[in-house]
């Protein structure tokens, strides 16, 4: 079937099962852990959504270089790389994860960022999934034929949904702009800090972690719970986490309630490493 541009930002797995058959879908399974290379696709070979192709965090939805650990990547290495696993400009993307919230929401957000717009997140990921009983597949990810026809030209937006550090530092005085931090309480107050230099977050943020975006069922919690988290009424809102991934969890919460908020490449991997910027503990 054709697929619309308006998709939803969840579907179910009610709904991908019916669907599991039609050429111009592409289920993608994101799983990855912090810190243990490999772990998320040896999940994804011990059992996955049939069809479903994998892609990790470090390997293909990060660049090699930019700011902070996981820079975005480049315009011609993300086409590339879509291309490979069949992903087309008529494609609909469904992005899943192991239903903790992250890091699905990172390929949702690099597609939209590289003007792809038919994607969705699995409400519920692969927690959900298996919980229902339905089909799994296993072993490696199957053969992909490349794109044969329209492949469409990953073309960044940039001021639309990405910002840099220089552009956050401007707006620590401007209270127009909500700063969400996605990372944990411990982190944000500064009481642990098991990767960076420093420790704390970024002066005037407020801490919304990811964890908190989905219940224990890997559904994600009704908008109002964000829109609580981002208060009030503000005209810009920057999400950052530790590098990058798990802020586009709070974005695609924020999103769920109708919010559009712009990413932070570098996020706190980039600010803490700069000793001329402030930090605040609490």
């Amino acid at each position: 079937m054709k697929f619309s541009n308006q998709t939803p930002l969840l579907v179910s797995p009610a709904w991908i099962e019916k669907h599991l058959e039609d050429p111009l879908l592409r289920i993608i399974d994101c799983r990855w852990i912090l810190g243990k290379p490999g772990e998320g696709r040896r999940h994804y070979e011990e059992g996955h959504i049939p069809e479903a192709v994998h892609l990790d965090v470090d390997e293909q939805l990060s660049g090699k270089a930019g700011s902070g650990r996981h820079p975005i990547p480049r315009p011609a290495d993300f086409e590339r790389t879509m291309s490979e696993i069949g992903v087309g400009v008529d494609t609909y993307v469904i992005a899943y994860d192991a239903g903790n919230g992250m890091p699905a929401p990172r390929l949702w957000w690099l597609l939209r960022y590289f003007s792809h717009e038919k994607v969705s997140v699995l409400d519920g990921g692969w927690k959900l999934w298996v919980k229902e009983g339905r089909r799994v597949a296993a072993g490696p990810s199957p053969r992909s034929s490349p794109v044969d026809g329209r492949v469409w030209i990953a073309g960044g937006r940039p001021g639309e949904g990405l910002v840099g550090k220089s552009y956050v530092a401007a707006q620590l005085n401007n209270s127009s702009i909500t700063l969400i931090d996605a990372r944990s309480p411990e982190r944000y107050r500064g009481e642990i800090e098991p990767i960076d230099k420093r420790a704390g977050h970024i002066p005037g943020a407020i801490n919304v972690p990811f964890t908190q975006c989905v219940d224990e069922q890997g559904r994600y919690r009704p908008p109002s719970y964000i829109k609580r988290g981002a208060r009030g009424e503000i005209q810009e809102t920057i999400c950052y986490c530790g590098s990058g991934i798990t802020a586009c969890t709070d974005i695609f919460a924020l999103k769920l309630a109708g919010i559009d908020a712009k990413l932070y490449e570098g996020s706190w991997s980039d600010w803490s490493n700069d000793i001329d910027l402030p930090i605040e503990t609490k």
